[in-house]
């Protein structure tokens, strides 16, 4: 069990490696020179929790706090710092939840994969049912993005890969009556999770959000207490963008919580952070590489840990 948790920690350390340089290695190059926290030295610090897109509002927050504590004498030299900025930053974000999603109480669980396209929709879906399945849990998969060009075949080269079924259909044809015979199949085959694709929705686009909305009503109208849960990926290269789409789907579709795909490609990890004060909503995954153990339950701990691990120890 041990050693299962240090390869889970040692994974997401190396996923976050940018982020970390961009900011625990930076605030250690900065406080490692015996410098005192003047206002330069704010300055820098402030520059360098933007760069992470930790936000404007948390990284003003930080720098007067800090200021005031300096003041005030508790904060003295510079692991002080450190260990005042991991718990202000771990402070923004959810304890770990009992469970990674909520289960229906009777029935098939069903969630509503939703995100813009290039997000890491596909891949998360495979990686999710092959979670899923290795705990036990018949999955099924519903391929509801119907209009991308070869999206029902690669989600059904991530359905063999995780040894689950695929409910799917022929290119152009209704998303909301595949994921209605995906539920269908669901109670006919007595499987525990429904895992339903949708088109990669462009936030802009108002009649692509009215489809996602249709296809809530369809399936409600088999299982009235579906889907369960509606989990957003987000691309955590996009920044900024990320945060804007999670306003926009967040607003538009009930999400319930997020995905953040791609952070060991980025150095902005710290969206994480932004997207949870400014949204409330929990981040339930992370994607920290390519392989299918790369997608991990956020661990709000881990996750700080390893944005201000010292690659020396």
């Amino acid at each position: 069990m041990f050693k299962a948790i240090g390869r889970l920690l040692s994974r997401i350390k190396e996923g976050l490696a940018k982020t970390r340089s961009a900011v625990g290695g930076a605030l250690r190059r900065l406080i490692g020179v015996g410098r005192s926290i003047d206002r330069a030295f704010l300055e820098q610090l402030e520059d360098t929790l933007l760069q992470a897109d930790i936000g404007v509002a948390k990284s003003e927050e930080i720098i007067a706090e800090l200021k005031t504590r300096y003041r005030d004498g508790e904060i003295a030299k510079g692991e002080d710092l450190l260990d005042f900025l991991k718990k202000s930053l771990r402070a923004e974000l959810q304890p770990p939840q009992d469970s990674e999603i909520t289960w229906a109480a009777e029935g098939p669980t069903v969630v509503l994969i939703v995100g813009v396209n290039g997000a890491g929709k596909t891949t998360t879906i495979g990686k999710l049912a092959k979670r899923f399945k290795d705990q036990g849990k018949q999955v099924l998969i519903a391929a509801g993005d119907t209009y991308r060009a070869a999206a029902i075949e690669q989600l059904s080269i991530w359905a063999t890969r995780a040894g689950v079924e695929i409910i799917k259909t022929h290119d152009g044809a209704d998303a909301a009556a595949v994921a209605f015979d995906a539920v269908v199949a669901a109670q006919s085959r007595g499987a525990d999770l429904v895992l339903i694709d949708t088109a990669g929705r462009l936030h802009n686009k108002e009649h692509l959000m009215r489809e996602l909305e249709k296809i809530r009503r369809v399936i409600q109208k088999r299982l009235p207490t579906a889907p369960h849960e509606t989990l957003l990926v987000l691309d955590a290269t996009a920044g900024q963008n990320a945060v804007q789409q999670a306003k926009v789907f967040g607003d538009s579709m009930g999400v319930t919580g997020l995905v953040l795909t791609k952070l060991d490609g980025t150095a902005k990890g710290g969206v994480a952070i932004t997207i949870r004060r400014e949204l409330g909503l929990p981040v339930r995954y992370i994607g920290v590489g390519e392989t299918m153990e790369d997608l991990q339950p956020f661990d709000p701990d881990a996750y700080i840990e390893a944005i201000f691990a010292d690659d020396a120890t």
